[in-house]
């Protein structure tokens, strides 16, 4: 089991849309078996992206509402519904704000040996879902949200990631 360690914000990765995975070959899917025991590797993660491990290619995993797998080239194909909820990041730790959500999403990507697949979810899921396809995109949870929210999450996120002035 390898479980990679998390990037987190400040790393130039975070914020780089990725590349599309052109070559469906054991590189790919030994990227894939680390993105799973990464995210399955310790309690309470719900996905997993690429980026968050340094590697900028569109792939992610996803451990939630008792559903584990992953995607490559991933597209969110359909969105329902609302929900509420406190949405945190593995790159932002510590930091949980209400993110409004689409209650259900439909994402179609291909396995790691290049076939198509399909994954609808509600809930957890479709949170999950929606918020790892952002991270291929450069964009963080944080970068959604309006409002007091939004100004809330900045204020936390330059206290906490701002560089430290020593004397």
């Amino acid at each position: 089991m390898t479980i990679r360690p998390i990037r987190v914000l400040g790393d130039p990765v975070l914020r780089t849309p990725c590349e599309t995975v052109t070559s469906f070959d054991a590189e790919l899917r030994a990227l894939v078996r680390d993105l799973l025991d990464t995210v399955t590797g310790e309690p309470g993660r719900a996905g997993v992206a690429a980026p968050q491990i340094g590697v900028g290619l569109r792939v992610f995993s996803y451990a939630a509402n008792k559903q584990v797998g992953y995607l490559v080239n991933p597209t969110i194909t359909a969105l329902d519904g609302a929900q509420d909820g406190e949405e945190g990041c593995l790159s932002i730790p510590g930091l949980w704000f209400p993110t409004p959500r689409a209650m259900h999403a439909t994402v179609e990507g291909f396995d790691g040996h290049g076939e198509p697949v399909t994954v609808s979810g509600s809930g957890l899921l479709a949170r999950a879902l929606q918020h790892e396809t952002g991270h291929l995109d450069g964009v963080l949870y944080v970068d959604t949200l309006k409002g007091d929210a939004r100004r809330q999450a900045l204020r936390a996120v330059r206290s906490q990631f701002a560089p430290r002035v020593t004397r």
